[in-house]
C-alpha cells in the first residue's frame, strides 16, 4: 500500500497534499475528503483500511481515478470545523466521516456536498438524519446502534461477572452519542441490580483520576461508551483496568485484541466500511444521499481475552465462554 499524505491542522496552519495532487484534480476526477479523529495518521490508515481497499476494489485509485484528502483532527474534536472548511476550500465532491462530531461539523458547513458516514453511533438520535429509512438532506451511510449495544454490553458484563453491583462507566460527553448511551445505561442499570459511576473524560489526562474515583466508590467492573477517544487511548484504559483488577467490557474489539482488555461486544467494522464504499460509488455516479437508507450492522461479535481474565484473577463460566465468537488464550 503506498503512503498516503494526511492533512493535519496544527496551530491553525493547514499542511496540504503535494502540488501534484492539485494538478491531478484538474483532470476532473472526483475529490473525496476523509475526516479522521486518530492521534496517529498511520493508525487511522490501518483502522479504516477496509474502506480504502473497498474504494480501490471499485476502481477508485488515489491520484489516478480519485483524489483523496486525508484530514486528521489528531485526537481533538474541536478541530473538525476548520478541517471541514478545508474540505470546502479544496472543492470536495464528497466527504467521508468516521465520527459524529465530524459529521455534524460537515453538515453545519454544507447542505449540498454529500456526506457518507463510515460507521457512526446514532445518526437519528444525534439529528444527522431524519430516519434510517429516509435520511433526508445530504447525509447517509452506516450506523453502529451504539445506544442499544451499550445496554447489551452492560448486560453481558453482569452475566460474565454476576457478583458485580457497581460499574465504573467512562464516557466522553462532548461527543453527542455519549449522552444517549449514558441515558440508556442509567435506565437499564436498576433492572440489572447495578449502580453506575459515571466519569466524564475530557482528555486522556483525566483517565487515572477517573479510575481512582471509581475504585474509591467501590467499582467492581468497567464499561466505556463508544467514542473514538477510547480507541485512541485503548492501551492506557486497559492498563488502568488491569492495574485495578476491574473486569472490563468495551465497544471495540481492538480494545481487547490489541490492548489487552477483557471483553468486547463489537460490530463488524470491515463489513460496515466496505458497505460505506458502495455508497460513495453510488453517490459519485449520481444517486442522491437522501435516497440511500442508513444501514445497520448485520453481525455483532463477543470477544473474550482469557489471558486478561487470568491476570486479574477472574474465572468466567464455561457456559458464558461458549457464547464467545473469539477467545484469546
Amino acid at each position: 500500500m503506498r503512503r498516503r499524505d494526511f492533512i493535519t491542522l496544527i496551530g491553525g496552519a493547514v499542511a496540504t497534499r503535494p502540488r501534484v495532487a492539485r494538478a491531478q484534480q484538474s483532470k476532473n476526477i472526483p475529490r473525496l475528503c476523509f475526516l479522521s479523529f486518530d492521534l496517529d495518521p498511520a493508525a487511522s490508515r490501518s483502522r479504516f483500511d477496509a474502506f480504502f481497499q473497498g474504494l480501490r476494489d471499485l476502481g477508485y485509485v488515489d491520484g489516478q481515478t480519485i483524489t483523496i484528502d486525508y484530514l486528521s483532527a489528531e485526537g481533538r474534536g474541536e478541530r473538525y470545523p476548520a478541517l471541514t472548511a478545508e474540505c470546502l476550500r479544496l472543492k470536495a465532491d464528497i466527504i467521508a466521516v468516521s465520527t459524529t462530531p465530524a459529521a455534524q461539523a460537515a453538515k453545519n458547513a454544507t447542505r449540498t456536498i454529500p456526506i457518507v458516514m463510515i460507521a457512526l453511533g446514532d445518526p437519528v438520535g444525534t439529528g444527522l438524519v431524519d430516519s434510517l429509512a429516509h435520511p433526508g438532506g445530504n447525509v447517509t451511510g452506516m450506523s453502529l446502534m451504539v445506544t442499544e449495544l451499550a445496554v447489551k454490553r452492560l448486560e453481558l458484563l453482569k452475566e460474565a461477572v454476576p457478583s458485580i453491583s457497581r460499574v465504573l462507566v467512562l464516557t466522553y460527553l462532548v461527543d453527542p452519542i455519549a449522552p444517549l448511551q449514558v441515558k440508556a445505561l442509567n435506565k437499564a442499570a436498576p433492572l440489572l441490580g447495578v449502580t453506575l459511576q459515571i466519569q466524564d473524560i475530557k482528555s486522556a489526562d483525566d483517565l487515572p483520576a477517573a479510575f481512582d474515583a471509581g475504585v474509591r466508590e467501590g467499582a467492581e467492573g468497567l464499561l466505556t461508551t463508544g467514542e473514538s477517544i477510547f480507541i485512541v487511548q485503548r492501551a492506557r484504559v486497559s492498563e488502568l483496568a488491569a492495574r485495578h483488577k476491574l473486569p472490563s467490557m468495551f465497544p471495540f474489539s481492538i480494545q481487547v485484541t490489541d490492548a489487552g482488555g477483557l471483553m468486547a461486544y463489537d460490530v463488524n467494522y470491515f463489513d460496515l466500511q466496505t458497505r460505506a464504499t458502495t455508497y460513495v460509488d453510488k453517490i459519485l455516479k449520481g444517486t442522491r444521499p437522501s435516497d440511500l437508507a442508513v444501514q445497520q450492522p448485520t453481525k455483532i461479535t463477543l470477544v473474550i481475552n482469557l489471558k486478561t481474565a487470568k491476570a486479574i484473577g477472574l474465572t468466567i463460566s464455561e457456559s458464558f465462554l461458549q457464547r464467545a465468537d473469539q477467545l484469546i488464550e
